[in-house]
Formats: C-alpha cells, structure tokens, sequence
C-alpha cells in the first residue's frame, strides 16, 4: 500500500473536481462548436426573391451566449443565481444573440444582432455566476460549499446530461455472425458533421462480397469500386493485395466479371440495382449518391471517388484476411474502440438539428411574406424562442436527436454519494431487452477507467455503468491538415 495515499487523492480532489471532463465539455460547446455550427449554416439563399432584385442572401455571424439573467414583469434585466430558480422553478439559462446580415445584389443593406431565446448553463461552467467563488461566497448565495456543479436547473429541477458510451465512427470492424447468410459481417459508421452512415460488408453464397448503406442494399463491393473510377482489375488486386493471396477470392468478388467492365457499366447496374428507371439522370443520380453517402468522412466531391475506391480495396484486404484466419478481428468491447459523448458533444448533436430547424422557419416565412409582397425586414421573419424552446424541451424531457431517450435525468438528492455516482454514470447505447453479453461483460480496458462493481441489477446491468473517480476524459481535436503534416514528417507517403 502506497503510504499518505489518503493525502495524496486529497490533494487531487484540491485541484480536480469529480464532475471536471463534463464542464470543460460544456465550456468548449460554447466557446468553440457553437460558432463552428453557425459558421456551417454559412450564407442562407432562398429560391423565391423579390422582383426587383437579382440577388439576395441571408448570413449568419458571430453568435454569443451570455450570463444568466431575468427579466422581471417591469422589463428590468438582472443576474439571477442557481438558488433563485429552483425557489422560483424557473430556468438557469443565459441569453443567446446572433449576427445576421442580408446581402442583396453583393450590397450588405441589412445587419443587426437578433435575440435567440436562451441557453440553460451547467453550474459551475465559465458561463455560470457561481464559476470562480469558494467557500463563503457560495455560502451567501445559498449554494452548497461541496457542490461541484456539472448539472443544469430547468423549471425548478436539477437536471443532468447521462454519458453516453458509443462504438469509434470512422473504424472498421469485422465480426464472426451466428446466424444469417453471411458468417463474417463488417461494419463501419462513417459519421462526418451532422450525419453518421452504418455501412456493412458481407460475403453472401458463391463468395460474393457485397456492401449495404443507406438505400444501397447488397451490391457487389467491386461494382462500387468500378463505378469510382477504379475500372481496371489488376489495379484493384494491387490496392486489396501486392501478392497472389487472393487471386481465387478475387474472382467472385464481381456479380458478373463481363457484365460489368466500364465505369458506366457499373453505374448503369448499380442504377438498376436501387431503382433509378430514368435513363437520362441515372448515372449522375448514382455518382451524386456515392460522393454523399458512401463514406462520406473521406470527402464528398468528385476529387474524393479514387480516395474512396482504393479504401474499399484495402477494406475487402482486412475482411479476407479475417475470414481466413490470417489474423484476428479487432475487440469492439476494448475501451480503445469507444468513445465517450459528453454533455458538449450531446448539445452539438441536438443544437445542430435545431439550428437546422430554424433556418428552414426563416427560409418559409421569408418566401412566404414575398408572395405576398409584404416583406420589409429580415428582423421580422425571424422567431425569437423557436430555437431555445426545443433545445429546451429535450433537455427537460430526456428526449434527443435520433429518437434516443433518457439522456436527460432528474438529479438524485437521496445523498451524496448518490449524487456522485449519477453524475459519473455511463450508459450504452444498445438495447437492455437483447443479450449482448460480450459487451455487457466486465473487460481488462474497463481498468482505471469504470468501476468493476457498480452496476445496475437486471435487464440493464454491464450497459449502465459509471466512471472511475479518479478518471479523466481527455478531447483531442487536430486538424486534418495538422494529422497530414506530421504524417509527411514521419515518412509516411500521402496518396
């Protein structure tokens, strides 16, 4: 036993604080994502303009969020603190402006600062009042010296954003089945921005290699690749192999080596494969189909397609080299091929689906003030608490992007120790009602990071879980240009 173990996890918890990895995601959601958000909504056009103009564009700024305020019934402004809203059960939330400029014929003609409604504020974040006081101070605004913060208060209630536990987007895995036509199964979740695509790989009978996303169900990987760009076959075998490994597999990788030679052939058949009748447009339907949704995170323009073939290839390499036993498939239950989403990353998630949401309300009412010849102002068209009130309305509720529920949870006050572990609590997103035992199973990755032995009896038990004390979520986001420019100085070729 290390000696004045006790003295030093006290001198931790001096500098540290329990609930510390989910306010620094809060405060990096609203110095950093919520401007990245807006900044991806960009310049606004609407399709239906006024007569007399040939131009006109919407765009959105700077956007800031504030401190928490109230406004009275007389219309007088003041700071309000977390101790006032739980007594009033009324909301901590800070008020939310935005930028918006209206371009028209490349002349800014109109610019003001809108008011959004409000965000609600984690306790204890840069945003909050209470950020910075120890103490006494805490003690004279009715707060709890202890308290570490890390929830929100809405309508009177403490709220709290549940962890959630995720497989690694962007990674492929290969998974010996049970059951189904395929015995070895790939999965990939190709997630870029605001949209994340399961893509699955399989070897149906005859040794067939097929890849399901989206709309595209079962198409042989090698049309995919032809259809790219990549038509000639010795230069897929050497993207797959170098060597003469698979040279009996590769010959069943296509539906029909003789059907399908060209680009357009494989543009044709993957056309009728999914439904597209019209000869006029199918192809570029198909090609548009493929830049967007075929692993969108390698890009999504032309220049992306030869990217994006010669990763199938390399794709097809792994699931071979799986299903024959020439290496081992990657653990989906190691902590390494995870990935936390905290309080941050769930506000991104809901903010940009309502963000979304506000633009089209204002491209309606624009468009629709236009055909009445009633449009003034850009001020008028835009309505005030549509943004807040949902971002409201699922934090108070649980209710979240991608039909998901119990994200948000009533804070339990049975004591503190509950308090604690709610706030350290981790959940996965599958569901408690199938058996998943490998991933409800206790793994060695879970050391130092999960407590071993707090977990719910039960239906739910291995997928609800909580977070060590003495563990700490790190965020790392480089740049691409960052990643490419040390893997040049590594040596490594960049194709």
């Amino acid at each position: 036993m290390v000696k004045n173990y006790k003295k030093i996890i006290g001198n931790y918890f001096d500098q540290h604080s329990f609930v510390e990895s989910n306010i620094k995601s809060f405060d990096n959601f609203l110095d950093k994502r919520l401007q990245k958000l807006v900044d991806e909504v960009g310049e606004i056009v609407p399709t239906i303009i006024p007569q007399e103009v040939e131009n006109f564009m919407i765009k959105l700024g700077k956007i800031k969020v504030g401190k928490p305020e109230i406004t009275e019934a007389d219309g007088s402004k003041r700071n309000i603190y977390p101790m006032e809203t739980r007594l009033r059960s009324l909301t901590y939330a800070a008020p939310i402006t935005l930028e918006v400029d209206s371009i028209i014929n490349g002349i800014k003609n109109e610019s003001f600062t809108t008011y959004l409604g409000k965000m609600p504020i984690m306790l204890k974040s840069k945003h909050c009042h209470l950020n910075g006081l120890k103490g006494d101070d805490l003690v004279q605004q009715g707060e709890d010296s202890n308290d570490r913060g890390g929830y929100f208060v809405l309508n009177g209630n403490e709220r709290i954003l549940i962890m959630v536990e995720d497989l690694a987007s962007n990674k492929f895995f290969v998974k010996k089945m049970a059951t189904g036509p395929s015995k070895y199964v790939g999965k990939l979740y190709s997630e870029k921005v605001n949209y994340r695509i399961p893509h699955l790989m399989e070897q149906m009978k005859g040794g067939i290699i097929s890849m399901s996303f989206t709309r595209f169900k079962r198409i042989p990987v090698i049309a995919l690749i032809k259809a790219l760009g990549l038509t000639k076959d010795q230069e897929i075998m050497k993207y797959v192999s170098k060597t003469k490994t698979f040279d009996d597999v590769l010959i069943n990788l296509g539906h029909n080596p003789d059907e399908i030679k060209t680009q357009e052939d494989a543009l044709d058949f993957i056309a009728k494969k999914i439904g597209i009748t019209q000869k006029e447009v199918r192809v570029e339907r198909v090609q548009e189909y493929l830049d967007n949704y075929l692993l969108p995170h390698l890009g999504d323009s032309p220049k992306d397609r030869n990217s994006k073939a010669q990763n199938l290839c390399k794709m097809i390499k792994r699931f071979l080299l799986i299903t024959t036993g020439q290496i081992e498939s990657q653990d989906q239950d190691h902590y390494m091929n995870k990935r936390l989403k905290l309080s941050g990353d769930l506000l991104e998630d809901l903010f940009r689906m309502n963000l979304r949401s506000l633009v089209q309300d204002i491209l309606y009412n624009f468009q629709r003030l236009v055909k009445r010849g009633k449009f003034t102002s850009l001020k008028i068209i835009i309505r005030e608490q549509l943004l807040s009130s949902r971002i409201h309305s699922s934090m108070a509720t649980g209710s979240w992007v991608g039909g998901r529920s119990g994200i948000s949870q009533n804070m339990q006050r049975t004591n503190a120790i509950d308090t604690q572990s709610q706030l350290h609590r981790v959940v996965s997103l599958l569901t408690a009602t199938q058996e998943n035992f490998e991933a409800r199973a206790l793994h060695s990755s879970h050391w130092g990071r999960l407590c071993p032995v707090e977990t719910p009896e039960g239906t739910p038990i291995g997928l609800r879980k909580n977070l060590s004390l003495l563990s700490n979520i790190t965020r790392v986001e480089p740049t691409e240009e960052k990643v490419k420019t040390q893997l040049g100085e590594a040596g490594i070729e960049l194709v």
